[in-house]
């Protein structure tokens, strides 16, 4: 099997640029090569495979909710970190790779949890569709980084198929998921109190996480939540229209994060015939009391436009500025009001 710095110049040289040794030869650098571990709690409906390899430890199957920790290597190429730190954020993100799987007791998972978060809030965090096990340990790194919420961050991961052509069977896998969500909402909430939890969504997950709040609110009418957090949302705009007005009383705020450039949104509204909840162009006034954060000034950093959470340092920042210091939109950097709950971001 090639090097990872074979690998890393291989992939460097497809993208077309190219690489000028200078000072030590490619041995003495391979010697410089450092590796971090970063992990991420994890919830999962996934079966078990069977296998030994970390990344294929859990498949694509419905099974009974399973909880452990997920480790990242994460690959530091010495001498050619200059380099790296040039490419693209999306390229970087392949020089991730899971290196561990330790499973432990749903209960000793969240009393884990509990006990790093001190008296601040947890992250609840639901990823989207085409995201296999591995690739999702990976991707909630990465929004745990970027939104500097390590220590207080829990993965919620659902049985999706990790398949570009299985978004129809993701949505069923979803659907199935929603009162194993609800009951990670709930349980949260009893362990921490009121005000103590944030619920994030991404793309599908978003969807998820609303119809997951919505019997949250029909099971706990008096429950309070904080921050929920809905990035790139895949969901029929006037269906969330509908559902608003159970699940806002029960959070502190919803924030919508939307775009014009999102290219798996601008699909999912030709499938379904409806416009996407995380599309820029739609009449969010409609929404109040919901803040919504447009960023479609900002620059593509990825090619679908859809994983910004995750590579736009940008949206890490604001993110930062809303889960960890409570700011509202109003408040926080690089905003300019648009509308009565609309908000650009400044590039």
């Amino acid at each position: 099997m090639p090097s990872p710095i074979a690998r890393y110049t291989r992939l460097i040289c497809l993208l077309g640029l190219s690489i000028v040794f200078t000072g030590p030869g490619p041995g003495a650098m391979a010697e410089e090569v450092q590796l971090r571990d970063r992990q991420v709690p994890y919830l999962t409906l996934r079966n078990r495979t069977g296998s030994d390899d970390p990344g294929e430890i859990y498949g694509d199957e419905r099974s009974d909710l399973k909880a452990g920790w997920c480790m990242v290597r994460d690959l530091d190429l010495g001498a050619l970190t200059p380099l790296s730190e040039a490419m693209p954020v999306y390229v970087r993100e392949e020089f991730l790779r899971t290196q561990s799987i330790r499973e432990d007791r749903v209960a000793a998972v969240l009393d884990s949890v509990e006990a790093t978060a001190g008296d601040g809030r947890v992250q609840l965090y639901v990823h989207g569709y085409y995201i296999s096990f591995e690739k999702g340990c990976r991707r909630a790194v990465l929004l745990q980084e970027n939104a500097g919420l390590a220590g207080r961050f829990l993965w919620f991961s659902w049985p999706s198929d990790g398949a570009l052509t299985n978004y129809t069977h993701d949505e069923a896998d979803l659907y199935w998921s929603v009162p194993d969500m609800a009951d990670a909402i709930l349980e949260m909430e009893r362990r921490l109190g009121d005000d103590r939890i944030n619920v994030i969504g991404h793309s599908l997950g978003a969807r998820g996480v609303v119809l997951a709040l919505y019997e949250v609110a029909t099971r706990k009418p008096d429950i309070r939540l904080g921050n929920v957090v809905l990035l790139a949302p895949d969901m029929d705009f006037q269906i969330f229209q509908r559902i608003l007005p159970r699940i806002a009383p029960i959070a502190e705020t919803i924030t919508i994060y939307a775009t014009n450039g999102d290219r798996p949104l601008a699909l999912s509204a030709q499938l379904h015939g409806y416009p996407r909840l995380g599309e820029a162009e739609n009449d969010f006034s409609q929404l109040d009391p919901v803040e919504v954060i447009d960023l479609s000034d900002l620059p593509v950093e990825s090619p679908t436009g859809h994983l910004y959470h995750i590579h736009s340092n940008s949206v890490g920042d604001d993110l930062n500025q809303l889960l960890n210091e409570g700011k509202r939109a109003a408040d926080r950097r690089k905003l300019v009001r648009t509308g009565n709950n609309t908000w650009k971001m400044q590039p």
